[in-house]
């Protein structure tokens, strides 16, 4: 499911539009993250600035949302580290997982796993046919 889909639904069951901000609450519940995680995450990545009104309350944008959702995705589902994840949005690369191109290192590690696979099946085969 696109991310657009996935904000327009979310949208509709809290009866909110696409475009209009959310509270951290609101924002923790559909990213299905804890709220100490989103305000840690605001201390790791500047690039995480959801306005703040009296009080300290949180905003967040729908871009501030969509860039949270990439954050969890690299970190939870993709294992980089915090230092890693700093790293491409540094360099831009932290783009939504349906546009983001493969990282040189990984392509280089699954070489390496795909050659090892070979190796194992050729010598499984060996010992198959003795």
């Amino acid at each position: 499911m696109s991310q657009s889909v996935r904000a327009a639904a979310a949208s509709r069951q809290n009866g909110k539009s696409a475009g209009a901000f959310r509270t951290i609450s609101e924002v923790s519940e559909e990213l299905d993250v804890p709220q100490h995680v989103l305000r840690f995450w605001e201390t790791k990545f500047a690039q995480v600035r959801p306005l703040k009104r009296g009080g300290g309350r949180r905003y967040y944008r729908p871009e501030d949302i969509e860039l949270l959702r990439r954050i969890r995705q690299l970190l939870y589902g993709e294992g980089y580290t915090i230092k890693g994840v700093q790293k491409l949005l540094r360099e831009g690369g932290a783009r939504p997982q349906e546009t983001a191109e493969v990282e040189p290192e990984i392509v280089k590690d699954t070489n390496k796993l795909q050659s090892i696979l070979d190796d194992l099946i050729e010598i499984r085969n060996l010992l198959r046919n003795g």
